[in-house]
């Protein structure tokens, strides 16, 4: 990219993760993006991920013009994993997941029928210590995953099932943003997803999803599913036990399976998360900063920190799943 207002330089040999770094304060991000958006899409197609700093984003309104530059309109979060908060149109808090944890590597709803194509995210309050997103690059993970383990999950996908409720995980209704049972039903008959309602107000929802995809633009095969994360073993096992104990298996916020059913074995699920662990390139967030993520081409985590800490997301270009693609 040739442009004499930035600095471009790769962070990772792969290359992988580009930053482009405003050479003087001030320059507004959003005008910028708008008369760079081809180059900028074909240098996440090449990259993956690319990392915007030193550009005048002052606040999540700001964020949200950015983000718009690339693509107007921006998603909402329905079927959601984990609860946010929308600090401006179609922008939200990151996951609110204690500072002592981590969260693991995954590709943005990966578990669902339809997904972001990129998301962004905006470092509105970096933490002191800590705090990091890092990511992942497919290019490098996917080879990596033995043939076997590959073949089984694009044979039968994987089967998903999650317990909304009072008591467990989240509630339906912060989980699909309604209090109409009708509508919930509605969502889970278009979107493919088998439905019970339990107790005086749970709901178990079952779905087999896709455990690979293929990008829209490059035409790449992904690894591209929540099996590693939703399973049973990415709980400590003390925890593990406890929820068994207390819910049954069929009872548990959320566990992962094979398609056809059979379980996914803990070493599976820990082998991939070890192989992004092992292809991580992180980077230290400044105020300001803004990630923009190939949600095909990478996957992302979350660091734990210490003391005050927001980081903002956006998410657009919605891609929707064919049966015949799983």
């Amino acid at each position: 990219m040739s442009d004499a207002a930035v600095t471009v330089r790769p962070l990772h040999e792969e290359p992988f993760l580009l930053e482009i770094e405003a050479r003087e304060p001030g320059l507004a991000l959003p005008g910028w993006v708008a008369g760079r958006r081809e180059e900028l899409r074909t240098a996440l197609d090449r990259c993956g991920a690319v990392l915007l700093r030193g550009f005048d984003v002052a606040d999540p309104q700001e964020f949200g013009r950015a983000a718009r530059a690339f693509s107007p309109e921006l998603l909402g979060y329905l079927e959601r994993a984990a609860t946010r908060t929308e600090v401006a149109d179609k922008v939200f808090t990151s996951t609110e997941l204690g500072e002592d944890q981590w969260i693991p590597f995954h590709h943005e709803m990966s578990y669902s029928h339809n997904w972001p194509s990129l998301l962004y995210f905006y470092g509105d309050l970096p933490a002191p210590v800590g705090g990091a997103t890092p990511v992942a690059s497919e290019r490098r993970v996917f080879p990596l995953i033995p043939a076997e383990v590959r073949e089984r999950f694009t044979r039968h996908g994987v089967r998903y099932v999650r317990n909304y409720g009072p008591d467990v995980n989240e509630s339906w209704q912060e989980a699909f943003q309604t209090t109409d049972r009708a509508e919930v039903e509605a969502y889970c008959r278009q979107s493919g997803t088998d439905f019970e309602w339990t107790g005086g107000d749970g709901l178990r929802t079952t779905s087999v999803r896709q455990a690979v995809a293929r990008h829209p633009r490059t035409a790449e095969t992904v690894w591209f599913n929540h099996a590693h994360l939703f399973h049973l073993s990415n709980v400590e096992p003390e925890v593990a036990e406890i929820l068994v104990e207390e819910y049954g298996e069929e009872g548990l916020p959320r566990n992962a399976y094979y398609g056809d059913g059979a379980p996914i074995e803990d070493e599976v699920a820990e082998l991939i998360r070890s192989l992004y662990r092992e292809a991580a390139v992180s980077f230290t967030w400044r105020r300001g900063d803004v990630l923009v993520v190939d949600n095909f081409l990478a996957t992302h985590a979350r660091e734990p920190f210490r003391g005050d800490r927001r980081i903002l997301v956006a998410m657009s270009d919605l891609y929707t799943e064919s049966p015949a693609g799983r």
